[in-house]
């Protein structure tokens, strides 16, 4: 699949086919995490591929499937064939900022402008995202309130903390969108000059 295909047909998905993903498949989209960007290539990132249907339905009670369904959703995050949840360690980070190749002129690890474990989480989400998508598949995602729950329910490691839940699993939905639902997701999208400048903002 062209680059430009994967783009097109990147969107969070929230109703999906009872289909599983074969085993092989999901292990080329897992792979990737080998392969994601991180500061220092500290390699902080984290992920629990659930896809046992006990443990996918107690997922979805925990990060709160019944507020989508509130709002006239179906299941979805019950329903997709597998779930990904996201996490990430923050102390191997410092760990790694603390070697003698990263740090500062006082011996000192640096003072982090940016929490780089969360951007690394997000460039992890999109790689996952897009490998998803080059598989054929569809992919949605949610946050969690009740990390500690998730995490108490796959024995993840207290020093990580919990990024949110990816699901991923073929689409009930039509894959090419239709020219209405275009036309409107184009008449909300900001002009390219609002959200991008050359050489300088203003």
């Amino acid at each position: 699949m062209d680059f430009s295909d994967v783009l097109s047909r990147r969107r969070m998905v929230r109703s999906y086919k009872r289909d599983p993903v074969p085993k092989d498949v999901l292990d080329d989209v897992l792979r990737v995490v080998r392969r994601a960007p991180s500061a220092g290539f500290s390699q902080g990132c984290r992920v629990v591929a659930v896809t046992d249907a006990d443990t996918r339905a107690s997922i979805a009670e925990i990060a709160g499937e019944h507020w989508y369904l509130e709002r006239g959703f179906g299941p979805w995050l019950s329903v997709a064939p597998v779930l990904l949840v996201l996490g990430v360690r923050e102390d191997d980070y410092h760990e790694r900022y603390r070697s003698a190749d990263k740090v500062n002129d006082e011996g000192e690890e640096m003072n982090w402008p940016t929490p780089y474990w969360w951007v690394d989480s997000g460039a992890l989400m999109m790689l996952l995202q897009t490998a998803a998508i080059d598989a054929g598949l569809a992919t949605g995602f949610a946050i969690v309130h009740r990390t500690d729950d998730l995490k108490d329910l796959l024995g993840l490691p207290g020093d990580v903390a919990i990024v949110g839940i990816m699901a991923v699993g073929y689409s009930a939905e039509p894959v090419e969108r239709d020219p209405a639902d275009r036309a409107r997701l184009r008449s909300r999208r900001k002009p390219i000059d609002e959200l991008v400048r050359r050489e300088r903002w203003s």
